[in-house]
């Protein structure tokens, strides 16, 4: 294949509509078609990373409307070969040697849709803004969990979040996959986090993690009511525009600025939610955290 640059994104800005040139035309070997633009505001599923779902919507070509039905990344390696998709991508995103590119799934291929065609693009407005809510509370959680179960270590972790307390989030985290609902982040409570320093027993005066999780809770929940109730502003940070480029997450949350890397897409400020709650389980052997925070937007 010929060389092909690296996809200029927009969806860090809040970017849903856009214009650009066909680079290519891929298929998919399943009656569908990936099309390569050279720029686009539509956020693609992580072949690394996969949390945030595709953004979906329609490309329009010489007046067609085309559904896009799915939205992967897509790269070519350093020697111009074969376009490989999603978890055939045998690097992690941002290898410098390779092209990184946002492939717009559709179902069809009209004659006008070809290298060099200007398209129109457009993004599910509604449904990325619900995917940006569901991703903001997934990081405003991540941060009240922390705070929320400090007491629980014995020692230093070595490692803590923007906010000062351990980074349980990071340490325990066996999985973070959202929808246009809700987060679902799944800790692993087990030996390697034990030797951390963290504890799920009763321990120097606290309650075992089972029996002290509606108190948890309970504060993580109310750290995150004041938060929203702050209307904290929310930015992500680029140093480009290219797909590869780190992006990081700010919120000037009361208690200090947070950031995290991050490559999907958030809301613009906390404001625009009127409530985000999360409901913790435990499972029944005490191995696994399950934390599911569902935001309501205004």
């Amino acid at each position: 294949m010929t060389s092909l640059p690296t996809t200029r994104v927009g969806f860090p800005a809040g970017a849903v509509t856009g214009e650009s040139t066909v680079l290519a035309v891929h298929p998919l070997g399943d009656g569908r078609y990936g099309v390569v633009t050279a720029d686009t505001p539509f956020h693609p599923l992580d072949h690394t990373w996969p949390d945030q779902p595709a953004d979906t919507g329609t490309l329009t070509v010489a007046g067609t409307e085309l559904a896009v039905v799915d939205c992967l990344t897509a790269a070519v390696g350093p020697d111009g070969g074969e376009l490989l998709v999603g978890t055939d991508i045998p690097v992690r995103r941002g290898d410098e040697e390779w092209a990184w590119l946002v492939l717009h799934v559709v179902e069809s291929a009209p004659q006008a849709l070809a290298a060099g065609a200007e398209v129109a693009l457009a993004v599910d407005a509604e449904r990325r803004a619900a995917l940006s809510a569901a991703h903001t509370g997934c990081h405003l959680l991540a941060l009240a969990l922390n705070e929320a179960l400090a007491e629980r270590w014995r020692k230093d972790p070595g490692r803590s979040d923007a906010l000062g307390h351990p980074d349980f989030d990071s340490l325990a985290m066996a999985s973070s996959v959202m929808d246009t609902e809700a987060s679902t982040d799944t800790y692993r409570l087990g030996k390697s986090l034990r030797k951390k320093g963290f504890t799920t027993d009763a321990a120097d005066g606290l309650p075992a993690l089972a029996e002290a999780l509606p108190a948890v809770t309970a504060a993580v929940n109310e750290r995150l009511a004041g938060w929203v109730a702050a209307d904290a502003p929310v930015r992500i940070e680029v140093p480009g525009p290219e797909l590869t480029a780190r992006r990081t997450w700010h919120c000037e949350l009361p208690a200090g600025p947070a950031q995290l890397a991050c490559g999907g897409t958030h809301l613009h400020r906390l404001g625009q939610l009127s409530a985000l709650v999360t409901e913790l389980t435990l499972s029944e052997d005490g191995s696994e955290l399950v934390a599911v925070t569902r935001p309501a937007r205004v």
